[in-house]
């Protein structure tokens, strides 16, 4: 049984955060929403920022217990003042296009996206999210890092004592909370395999392998022989990119099978992965080994897309720890509540999704739980619901990964769940819908119609819909 909760704090502003703000909003129950972001406006990791950012990657790269980030500053003229902005890197680079369907990616409640190409580029989206973001605007604290989060006891029940620093005037505030949501996103400690040979060889060609998260355009790799190790959205377009000017052709390592229009793609070479970083040598400079034993020299430029690890460091004096190994979170029920302490919750945790109906449904949930509208299930049963999913997914990363329709049906039950609270003060017509059989045929044929949609050139910017780009999925 949860205590009466009125005060709630939400760590980011991006699209995970501004769901739920306006999730908890709506419930017309919380007394005090306040809503923390280091950026200096909302998007979180659809800001993008063109300048090369510094690389500050460890190789290998395999702790996700790292310090939190340190701002980029920069001065800019706003209402007649030159002000000091803080920037964080996000992996947004310059070409990147949403790799999913403007009808699917958009907010329930709000269609415009559907005015922007079928599949939108990174400008449109984010500005998309700051006209979605107005209605909460006001609930949130900008460039306010959230440094420290810590469990207080206040007669048998869970407080929280959230402290942030103003990143301008580098003022503290304390304050404390009857709940917590984590909506930082997952995109900030880079996963970089420890390969043997790895951290030698970089010692010995220092600049040449990066992470996916530092990379903005094709140019630096002009002319130079590369690999790119992942075969993720991000993986097949930035490679995709590159291979515009690079050396050809471009090495794609990779551990799972490509989509099946990617496999034939004539300016790449598929890989297995890489076995081994070989010792640097005469006959065999800048040299890698494959699995395959193929062994492939004056290697220019590697990038890795190899994904993140869940990382919260202001969550890193809670126990027990919400992250061990960085693959997944700990004693979470449903990818949504912590189980010790179920005022605590993260939105966004899962991947491989539709990312914002998927906040919109988890949000919703939330809300209502915390204004008392719906109930939890049993430690037991919650404990029963995780030791279910590792024995499926493991324990590792696979643990928060929703793929074939697994988060459409994740956000269906969200939905059926949300649709299940006892009546209250605000209208029920906001819990977003369920995703439909047609949404079904749409998501299950996406890399079809992004095939279609890259193959028509510069005409794709013109192309808003289906219709448009004349492919009928059902009659």
């Amino acid at each position: 049984m949860l205590h009466d909760i009125r005060n709630v704090a939400v760590i980011g502003a991006g699209p995970a955060g501004i769901a739920t703000a306006k999730q908890l909003l709506a419930e017309n129950h919380f007394e005090a929403i306040d809503v923390f972001e280091q950026q200096a406006s909302t998007g979180g990791v659809w800001n993008y920022h063109s300048f090369a950012p510094s690389q500050d990657l460890s190789i290998p790269q395999t702790n996700p217990h790292q310090p939190l980030e340190e701002p980029i500053w920069e001065c800019l003229g706003l209402a007649g003042q030159v002000q000091p902005i803080p920037f964080f890197v996000t992996p947004m680079y310059d070409r990147l296009e949403s790799n999913i369907p403007n009808f699917l990616m958009k907010h329930s409640d709000d269609s415009s996206l559907e005015n922007q190409p079928l599949f939108a580029g990174h400008e449109s989206v984010l500005e998309y999210l700051n006209i979605y973001a107005e209605g909460v605007r006001h609930l949130v604290k900008f460039k306010s890092q959230v440094y420290d989060v810590r469990l207080e006891k206040d007669n048998g029940k869970d407080q929280w004592l959230v402290c942030t620093k103003d990143l301008v005037s580098s003022r503290v505030t304390e304050k404390i909370y009857d709940a917590v949501v984590v909506a930082s996103g997952h995109h900030y400690v880079p996963m970089v395999p420890d390969i043997p040979g790895i951290q030698k060889w970089n010692e010995a060609y220092p600049g040449t392998i990066t992470h996916s998260k530092y990379y903005r355009t094709p140019d630096p790799f002009k002319d130079k022989t590369v690999i790119v190790v992942g075969n993720s959205a991000s993986g097949i377009d930035i490679a995709t990119q590159i291979s515009t000017v690079s050396a050809l052709p471009l090495l794609n390592s990779k551990r799972s099978e490509a989509p099946e229009y990617q496999r034939t793609a004539p300016w790449k070479r598929e890989m297995p992965e890489i076995a081994e970083f070989l010792p640097p040598s005469a006959s065999l400079p800048r040299a890698v080994r494959f699995t395959n034993n193929e062994i492939e020299c004056s290697i220019e430029a590697i990038v890795f897309c190899t994904g993140y690890y869940y990382s919260f460091p202001f969550l890193s004096n809670l126990c027990p720890p919400v992250i061990v190994t960085g693959e997944r979170v700990e004693s979470i029920y449903n990818h949504l509540f912590s189980i010790p302490h179920p005022t605590l919750a993260f939105i966004g945790l899962p991947y491989k999704i539709v990312p914002f109906r998927t906040y919109e449904g988890q949000a919703a949930v939330v809300a209502r739980v915390w204004s008392g509208r719906l109930s939890l299930p049993s430690d037991r049963e919650m404990r029963a619901w995780e030791a279910q999913r590792i024995r499926e997914k493991g324990a590792g990363k696979k643990f928060h990964e929703l793929t074939n329709l697994e988060d459409f049906r994740y956000h269906n039950e969200m939905v059926d769940w949300a649709l299940k609270a006892r009546p209250g003060k605000r209208d029920e017509s906001t819990v977003p819908p369920r995703w439909s059989k047609e949404d079904e045929v749409v998501r299950k044929n996406i890399p079809a119609i992004k095939r279609v949609f890259a193959e028509m050139g510069q005409e794709r910017f013109a192309v808003g819909s289906l219709e448009e780009l004349g492919m009928k999925l059902w009659e």
